[in-house]
């Protein structure tokens, strides 16, 4: 279970849209990465490779926040570490969609000096329920709007008894806007996932706070990531599904160095930070994986064999770095499956739902 005292929320920096992120959620609006097929109403279990089970038993996890490392940048995830909370003032809105199960609003919270939208999803009933925040894939800032991108994932875990807050982002949709923009190399977006959870437990709504997750997809898994190392014991449980590079290396030259039209983006990346070779400290401070051994939580990575958005490579090599780091990571292979998750995407929830059950307790 979560300690107030280890999990501090943040307060940085500015966001990175498309940076490192390059993929896209599966009902997004068309972007550089493959949005693949709508979800198919059959589902086809994918069984997990052996070799990417976790033998970790978190119940056995005593472990507690280690020393924060020195930040090489002010844009940096040891920065990040160093936020005090921040997030809170969750305002629910109109209500923009309902079934007999839940119904959904529009959002605000405050994510430091700005205001974030979103949309939340609440069960019927009278909770209080487990909690969930949704970091989403990269969109384009300039077309996305309020609630993009999992929405599968929003009222498929909605029925099944969760509120879900579906965070846009700063910079997307009614969510304020900041002058660095998409050069902070994504910090911002994980400060407004991390900050959610906190405006979560100040909210007098049906939150059951000692049961929360935070659950991500693509760009979004890589704001999981971030989220998990930069504050140990914030949640319960973290969720990533097609996720990006845990190395801010492989992200920068798979989507913004080769591509003409980002030139611009890559040549002010490199004139601010420097190269990864000519300043590899910068580029491990971004990196995730340079501090798996502080996350406390286990983890649960979804992954199709057919990504060719997110290679599944990244997956293995983040699962093998985690494991050795002693996290509690557990890798799900969907043999055939592409970025979007179609034809898998049930089997994939429901795993995800029995994940959740287990370690939200």
């Amino acid at each position: 279970m979560h300690t107030d005292g280890v999990k501090p929320a943040l307060t940085v920096l500015t966001t990175l849209a498309v940076l490192l992120a390059g993929c896209t959620d599966a009902d997004d609006e068309p972007s550089d990465a493959a949005a693949g097929p709508p979800v198919s109403p059959s589902a086809s279990s994918a069984s997990p490779s052996p070799a990417d089970e976790s033998p970790n038993d978190p119940s056995t996890d005593t472990s507690t926040e280690p020393a924060l490392p020195e930040p090489p940048h002010r844009v940096s995830l040891p920065t990040l570490m160093r936020q005090g909370p921040d997030g809170g003032r969750l305002r629910v809105g109109a209500e923009v969609y309902r079934t007999a199960t839940q119904r959904q609003h529009e959002a605000t919270y405050r994510s430091g000096d700005l205001t974030i939208s979103g949309r939340i999803a609440i069960p019927d009933g009278p909770g209080p329920f487990p909690t969930l925040v949704l970091a989403h894939g990269y969109i384009d800032p300039d077309v996305y709007v309020n609630g993009q991108g999992m929405t599968r994932e929003r009222e498929w875990l909605a029925d099944h008894g969760y509120v879900v807050l579906h965070v846009d982002y700063r910079n997307h949709a009614a969510s304020d806007d900041t002058r660095i923009g998409e050069l902070d190399m994504r910090m911002g977006y994980t400060e407004d996932v991390v900050n959610a959870v906190h405006a979560l437990r100040r909210w007098d709504g049906p939150v059951d706070d000692e049961r929360m997750a935070i659950v991500g997809r693509s760009m979004g898994g890589g704001v999981v990531y971030n989220a998990l190392v930069a504050h140990p014991g914030l949640v319960d449980a973290g969720v990533s599904f097609a996720p990006v590079s845990s190395d801010a290396v492989d992200n920068f030259d798979r989507w913004i160095r080769p591509d003409p039209t980002r030139a611009g983006m890559a040549d002010e990346i490199l004139s601010r930070y420097g190269t990864p070779r000519g300043n590899p400290a910068f580029w491990d401070g971004i990196s995730a994986r340079t501090y798996f051994d502080r996350i406390t939580e286990p983890v649960l990575i979804h992954h199709g064999t057919l990504d060719d958005s997110c290679p599944i490579r990244w997956s293995h090599e983040t699962t093998r770095l985690m494991r050795r780091a002693g996290v509690n990571v557990t890798l799900e292979v969907y043999e055939g499956e592409g970025h979007a998750f179609g034809p898998q995407f049930f089997a994939s929830m429901e795993r995800t739902h029995r994940f959740l059950r287990r370690h939200l307790r």
